[in-house]
């Protein structure tokens, strides 16, 4: 990245793919952070820029580097890629981490389990200019994807036809309303609906507050 590309990421503002930190935190605070980006459609974490997009700078090079790189190796699991750069504008240096979207997806806080546990799993993900975290059915989602487990002979009973019905009407669905819809339980209703997003015949969003809802994929 060089000092234009800077510029113009300040400029743009903080989005889905960029983020300001006026100062450098806790490891892992850092790595929540970086793997939200790395869960998401990757992008940039300016350290040194306030929210107002004014610059003020950094202290420490040496000190910074270290700590991003314990973040990312020591606090993801799996490890972050990323990138790091540092930029001078107006005598005020800006560091820089640039993370593309991962391929290892999800990226989860380090808690030293052998095995994936999406009952415990911290992972966090983007949402416009926000880092949240994960819900189930994403991590599910991401999971399968990773895995490249699509549904291609999914077949469609009377719940996901009540689903297509029901968007029919309302143009989206959450879990608790498919729930009460077909009097089941959340869980059989949250796995029906992520069953069908595999399927490639709904799509998931999630808003600022983390609260997620069903959409109809448009062939």
């Amino acid at each position: 990245m060089n000092r234009k590309q800077l510029l113009d990421l300040i400029e743009e503002g903080e989005n889905i793919q960029c983020e300001f930190k006026r100062h450098f935190t806790t490891p892992e605070k850092i790595a929540k952070e970086m793997m939200a980006f790395a869960n998401t459609k990757g992008g940039f974490i300016l350290f040194g820029v306030d929210d107002d997009r004014k610059v003020i700078g950094v202290e420490s090079e040496k000190a910074e580097a270290e700590m991003i790189e314990n973040a990312a190796k020591n606090f993801c699991e799996p490890p972050v890629e990323y990138q790091l750069n540092y930029i001078a504008h107006n005598g005020k240096e800006v560091v820089a981490i640039t993370i593309p979207e991962s391929g290892k997806k999800p990226h989860r806080l380090q808690d030293y389990l052998n095995s994936f546990d999406s009952g415990k799993a911290v992972v966090m993900i983007r949402v416009n200019d926000k880092s949240i975290r994960a819900s189930k059915e994403m991590i599910r989602i991401m999971r399968a994807h990773a895995n490249n487990l699509s549904l291609k002979k999914y077949s469609i009973g009377q719940n996901e036809k009540t689903v297509f019905e029901y968007l029919a009407k309302k143009e989206k669905i959450s879990v608790k309303e498919l729930s009460k819809l077909v009097n089941i339980s959340e869980r059989r209703a949250s796995r029906t609906l992520v069953k069908m997003v595999r399927a490639n015949l709904l799509a998931i969003h999630t808003k600022d507050n983390g609260e997620e809802f069903f959409t109809q994929c448009i062939l």
